[in-house]
């Protein structure tokens, strides 16, 4: 049983696209989930609403409801994923330090590789204070195919310490920003484009998952 926050105080990195998948993926595996939406703005939620195959969802977004809550409902699921808000709020501090571990999706644009250097200096304050939790991923997202800038977007992370930064890369899909509109996933499209990007999303995930059970 365990708590996956996935955060980053950059808005549009991508967090709520990683929680709805990940969420569907661990179900599609026969894994009771549930969904926590920390973000104002709840894509997540609305998301989950309009999918054929219903996951459990739950609006939790001020910070002592985190802290009290999701002990409790960790106890229920397997996998509690919490999608947090686009700011380093008292709620993505309580999502740091309820987490058992932490997906930072990142753009490789400057300013978002400024903007997680900021998300990983919390994690690192978690790391202090609970003994080395949450264990902490970090991937580029929406690269663009055919470009150096992924590949210096993943040399920048590497510098951040106690983060493992993932050598999958997660590119720039219209199938996959499609999803919403389609009241779908990646994992329910069919079609070729639909099979690539979702082997890209399964293997970021599987890798993510093991540095949880290191």
């Amino acid at each position: 049983m365990s708590i996956i926050a996935v955060i980053n105080q950059k808005g549009g990195a991508g967090k709520s696209t990683i929680s709805v998948h990940l969420a569907r993926w661990l179900q599609r595996q026969g894994e009771s989930v549930l969904v926590v939406d920390a973000d104002a703005q709840c894509s997540s939620s609305k998301w989950l609403a309009r999918l054929e195959k219903e996951i459990p969802c739950q609006i939790l977004q001020a910070p002592d409801a985190l802290l009290d809550e999701l002990p409790k409902l960790v106890e229920l699921y397997t996998w509690v994923i919490a999608d947090g808000p686009a700011a380093l709020s008292e709620t993505t501090r309580a999502l740091v330090l309820a987490a058992d571990l932490a997906i930072i999706p990142c753009q490789p644009a400057g300013i978002d590789l400024e903007s997680a250097s900021d998300t990983v200096h919390l994690i690192q304050q978690a790391q202090r204070i609970r003994r080395g939790e949450p264990k902490a991923v970090m991937f580029v997202n929406r690269a663009v195919k055919g470009t150096k800038l992924k590949d210096e977007a993943i040399e920048v992370l590497q510098l951040m310490p106690n983060i493992t930064v993932l050598k999958n890369v997660l590119h720039q899909r219209q199938v996959i920003a499609d999803c919403y509109g389609q009241n779908s996933t990646i994992f329910d499209l069919p079609g070729s484009t639909a099979g690539i990007a979702r082997r890209e999303i399964e293997q970021l995930f599987k890798n993510s998952l093991e540095v949880l059970n290191e």
